[in-house]
């Protein structure tokens, strides 16, 4: 296994992990409602995805018999 010769300072250590950090989520707005969704995803505030309704938000779905 390797082995340092010399122990990086903080600062040197710090500066190479400058570029380690989150990025924002990208959000757009729905088409149906105006609420804001992740791309590619059903709109948790009304259920539409690409123009048609696919899920059931805020009631109970039917039972299945």
């Amino acid at each position: 296994m390797a082995l340092q010769k010399r122990k990086h300072s903080q600062a040197r250590r710090d500066k190479r992990r400058t570029h380690w950090k989150l990025s924002v989520a990208a959000l757009t707005k729905c088409a149906q409602c105006g609420g804001a969704l992740r791309p590619h995803c059903v709109c948790p505030h009304c259920g539409f995805y690409r123009g048609r309704h696919v899920i059931q938000i805020g009631k109970e779905a039917p039972a299945a018999s």
